[in-house]
């Protein structure tokens, strides 16, 4: 069992919905950031995922886009991204770990080597926010000979050809946008995702994940009343560390978003 599958199955266990919890590496400095990841955890995320700073983020709204920023002015680069998620899972076992970044970071390392280094680093899944499905295929046969998941993107506008590729591709999670465009927590999520949800289903895909605009338990509840096996939220946590508050304040913002997935499991 992946730690995915047993974070899924523990959280309906408990009948809660999976709370997902993301930030990027590196911000606000190398130094500081690691308080920050473990402050995810302290408040109750279940999965957590992390940016590694690029310099063209096409997917990132301007608040992980400026985290990205203070991250790379801070010197971070892929290495020391790779560090800290080494000495992140040595303090916590058992959290899914996943990496959100861009095609050229993994071509600037090579595909098969950027998966394997993730996987050495204790990494459970990778996200590459601008490969389409269509040239997926070897991304997803580098992540399986490293014994990663590669997680891939769904929108309620995807094709259904694009879908069954996701479906047969992708594992450990499914990342479904709530909303169009890039991320962000200026605008509420649009929840009109009945027929992607059953699409996903009829076609075996890994249980859907709602993000893009997840930024309060209200949208926590959302995500998951309109059927989400739960839900990640992003910009409104990187948005405090941006405000300067100290890793207390990102604790206790995600339990709260902890808080609205209890007894609301699909």
């Amino acid at each position: 069992m992946t730690r995915y599958q047993a974070a899924f199955e523990a959280c309906r266990n408990r009948g809660d919905g999976v709370l997902g919890a993301f930030l990027m590496l590196g911000d606000p400095t190398a130094q500081d950031c690691p308080a920050y990841l473990d402050a995810l955890v302290e408040g109750g995320a279940d999965m957590v995922e992390f940016g590694i700073p690029f310099s063209d983020p096409v997917a990132d709204g301007p608040v992980i886009q400026a985290a990205g920023d203070r991250a790379l002015k801070a010197g971070v680069r892929t290495a020391e991204c790779l560090a800290m998620l080494s000495a992140f899972r040595a303090r916590h076992g058992d959290v899914p770990v996943g990496v959100l970044t861009y095609a050229n970071i993994v071509a600037a390392r090579g595909i098969d080597r950027f998966a394997h280094e993730l996987a050495q680093a204790g990494v459970d899944s990778l996200l590459i926010a601008d490969v389409p499905t269509l040239e997926a295929q070897p991304y997803a046969a580098a992540a399986r000979a490293a014994g990663i998941d590669l997680v891939m993107i769904a929108a309620s506008t995807t094709p259904l050809a694009a879908l069954e590729r996701i479906a047969s591709l992708s594992s450990g999670y499914t990342y479904c946008v709530a909303r169009l465009g890039v991320t962000g927590a200026d605008r509420r999520p649009q929840l009109d995702h009945k027929l992607l949800f059953s699409h996903l289903a009829s076609l075996g895909a890994a249980p859907p994940i709602l993000g893009f605009g997840i930024a309060s338990p209200e949208d926590v509840r959302a995500a998951l009343a309109a059927g989400a096996a739960g839900a990640i939220s992003g910009s409104a946590i990187v948005q405090l560390i941006a405000d300067g508050e100290p890793p207390s304040a990102v604790r206790n913002f995600v339990e709260t978003l902890k808080a609205a997935t209890r007894g609301r499991a699909a």
